[in-house]
């Protein structure tokens, strides 16, 4: 196996670093990448305006997440806190020493920049770097430096017997982790980096982001809500939000509620259940028997309390987050739009959600009578145990609805 090791300090990782990860996947062939972020780098100061080492690892395992998510290879990319742990200066001879112990019969390359790569034999140890890894360095496809780098490759050959791969590189790595905290400070860049990776940024407050929360346009309200998810579930919420704007036009409930609703419906999707149970105690949630024992029946209700509470949203839009999951009786429109929105956004694909889309843009009250039986079905002949809000929002609308979905 093939494991490429990417160090810096990642403060902040930004989309030059995916561009270089992903090129180095693929000319080397990777079968594993690592981003290491630096505790003590031996080279420079860690900056007074930068993030902590706990801030860093988070996003850059974001930016992991991402990386491998959009190259279809998820968990082959990862973030390691291996250096974060370990005491005094983050030496690259140590960390391949670690991963060597780990991994014994693999095959390791090093990434790095240019800089780095011009000055490696200066750095501790280089003898057992070069011994234990591979040096992949990037260079700018529009950079003069070609030549010098060639020399420093052979030089490398044939002073350590290195393994030298030059891997080029779009324009967009042009960008240093400084020059990203200026432009952030000047409330720029936030196009230069992944999106969950801003929206960490400001619900952080880091880098001289110090937004208001509750206040945040509909972009920054993606990033944030983005940042608190698994990539594989950014598509998902991308198509509800979609789906949410195209019901919530057709049927008269107001579309930028809609919208707000649908990018915030998952952001406590993947806390597990002592986190959930720990938020529903913070807002005074009270929960049934089966509520207390699933955790899928949790984010709604946590997911709810987050977007009132941290991002200002309005009643009825906690009320649309509530219920999402299970329904209720007598949902308003705004609720019905969400749940139906959630439940066969474009990424949905199961026997049904053809007609279920179909039946939408005919007769809502019709739609979410059919959504109901779809849901109690699929949860019976899975063995699930139906929750009662979701059994009394099906009686409600059989016995106020249309009595024939089709």
């Amino acid at each position: 196996m093939k494991i490429g090791i990417y160090g810096g300090t990642f403060n902040p990782p930004h989309l030059g670093h995916m561009a270089a990860a992903q090129a180095a996947m693929a000319v080397l062939g990777l079968d594993k990448l690592f981003f290491i972020p630096a505790a003590l780098p031996p080279h420079k100061e860690l900056p007074a305006d930068g993030a902590g080492a706990e801030h860093r690892l988070a996003m850059t395992a974001l930016m992991a997440d991402g990386l491998g998510e959009s190259m279809g290879r998820r968990g082959d990319v990862e973030a390691l806190d291996i250096e974060l742990r370990r005491t005094g200066k983050s030496y690259t001879a140590d960390t391949l020493e670690e991963l060597r112990r780990r991994f014994p019969e693999d095959e390791f390359w090093l990434l790095m920049g240019t800089d780095m790569f011009l000055t490696i034999q200066n750095w501790y140890e280089p003898e057992e770097i070069m011994s234990l890894a591979g040096i992949a360095a990037f260079a700018r496809t529009e950079s003069d430096s070609g030549e010098m780098l060639r020399k420093q490759a052979d030089y490398l050959s044939k002073t350590y017997q290195a393994r030298v791969q030059l891997v080029e590189l779009p324009r967009i790595t042009d960008l240093s982790s400084t020059q990203m905290r200026e432009l952030l400070e000047d409330g720029q860049g936030g196009d230069r980096l992944w999106p969950p990776v801003y929206g960490y940024i400001l619900r952080h407050g880091l880098y001289g982001e110090h937004p208001d929360l509750k206040h945040l346009n509909d972009a920054e309200l993606r990033c944030a809500s983005y940042s608190m998810i698994r990539a594989k579930r950014i598509p998902h919420v991308k198509g509800t939000e979609q789906t949410a704007v195209e019901l919530a036009e057709r049927w008269g409930a107001d579309v930028e509620k809609a919208r707000r609703a649908a990018i915030l419906h998952d952001c406590t999707k993947y806390l597990n259940m002592e986190e959930q149970l720990q938020l529903c105690r913070q807002y005074g949630i009270v929960l049934d028997d089966l509520e207390q024992k699933s955790v899928k029946l949790l984010h709604s209700k946590t997911g709810a309390a987050i977007a009132r509470d941290v991002y200002g949203a309005p009643d009825d839009i906690y009320w649309a987050i509530f219920w999402h999951t299970t329904g209720k009786a007598d949902m308003s429109t705004l609720e019905k739009v969400l749940y139906l929105a959630d439940y066969m956004e474009p990424t949905r694909d199961f026997p049904g959600v053809e007609e279920l889309r179909e039946l939408t843009h005919r007769d809502l009250d019709a739609a979410l009578r059919l959504g109901l039986e779809m849901s109690v079905e699929d949860l019976k002949e899975r063995g699930v145990p139906v929750h009662h809000n979701t059994m009394e929002a099906l009686n409600w609308i059989l016995e106020h609805g249309p009595r024939d979905p089709s």
